[in-house]
């Protein structure tokens, strides 16, 4: 594990079985993530973008150690490495019991905030229970570090005795991410946290979360299908298709010069804000999002692909360095490509 790595996550597969007919009998199976590899540094928030049902909250989920106990029949292969004061240790190797010493160390926030929080419990008590379990706070220490963080996500620490229902969805959602900084998290794996929200919160709490990222000097697994908003708070990009990585790389060389042909068809969709631009050329992808169920075979892009190959149907791509920090699964593409045809398109 290199040192400037606070995570790895080495060749995660993530399936869940069909089981169907008389007896139940596993006759299918989703390939929600398939062999994917990646790094998360030190104070860095990494990007991880695709459309729905490609696998990335399901990435989150297995990061955080949660899916083998809320569908016991999931199959979890890989490794995911956390380093920690007292070493590193591989979290998916761990039981409920084990995990619990880590749980502090990497927190979640939740996509939806209105399902996410607990309505019976009070927002003073849904605070203050990861502390109950992950610390060693007393009660008076527990209420002053609940009130200290509704302060600082922007709320009053006299509303911790008001329940979630009586809060907005952007509030909904700060209470969620107070929630996650209670223990004093190193990690946190934000799952689309801004998605639920009006436009006019989501920036916000996005700007929250860069300022709590800073002070409390976190790591950040921002995961979302809006380019725009994953460019704006991240250092690199991660783009998923169908449960593989297509390309990851520093944050504004994918946003401004993507390299793989998913990735400019994902971004060719992100509406200009300033009308008086170039319009960028929309790319319409041909055919529809094949069944994780039923992969295509090699390159699971292949069958939308605008260049696939006969050859792109033997494996799949692995990612391969195009230029520094960018990696791209397409062997059909290239760095020095990407900067021709931009100089053409200004041209």
């Amino acid at each position: 594990m290199k040192a400037e790595n606070i995570l790895e996550v080495k060749n995660l597969r993530v399936k869940f079985p069909i089981h169907g007919g008389l007896f139940l009998k596993k006759v299918a199976e989703v390939k929600a993530v398939d062999g994917v590899s990646l790094e998360l540094k030190r104070g860095e928030t990494l990007g991880l973008v695709g459309e729905s049902g490609c696998g990335k909250s399901t990435i989150g989920k297995a990061i955080i150690n949660i899916l083998k106990f809320s569908s016991p029949d999931v199959e979890i292969e890989g490794e995911v490495w956390l380093r920690t004061d007292k070493g590193e240790v591989d979290l998916l190797k761990l039981d409920r019991g084990q995990m619990r010493e880590y749980r502090g160390m990497i927190q979640m926030i939740f996509q939806d905030p209105y399902s996410s929080l607990n309505s019976r419990m009070s927002v003073g008590q849904i605070i203050e229970e990861p502390m109950l379990y992950h610390t060693n706070k007393s009660k008076a220490e527990r209420m002053e570090k609940v009130a200290w963080l509704m302060e600082k996500v922007g709320l009053q620490a006299e509303q911790s005795k008001r329940y979630p229902h009586e809060f907005s969805g952007g509030q909904r959602q700060r209470i969620g991410i107070a929630r996650s900084l209670a223990t004093d998290p190193k990690i946190i794996v934000a799952d689309e946290p801004v998605s639920a929200l009006d436009v006019s919160i989501q920036a916000q709490v996005i700007n929250l979360l860069q300022e709590l990222q800073e002070e409390f000097d976190l790591s950040l697994l921002f995961v979302a299908h809006d380019l725009s908003v994953v460019e704006h708070i991240s250092s690199r990009i991660a783009v998923m298709y169908l449960g593989n990585l297509v390309e990851i790389g520093n944050g504004i060389d994918i946003y401004h010069n993507p390299i793989h042909p998913y990735s400019k068809a994902l971004l060719s969709a992100v509406p200009l804000p300033n009308p008086n631009k170039v319009k960028k050329e929309r790319i319409i992808l041909k055919g529809d999002v094949p069944s994780p169920i039923n992969k295509p075979s090699g390159c699971a892009f292949r069958t939308r692909c605008p260049i696939a190959k006969a050859e792109c149907a033997a494996s799949i791509p692995p990612l391969e360095l195009k230029k520094e920090n960018h990696f791209a699964a397409c062997p059909y593409v290239s760095y020095d490509t990407i900067i021709t045809e931009s100089i053409e398109n200004k041209a």
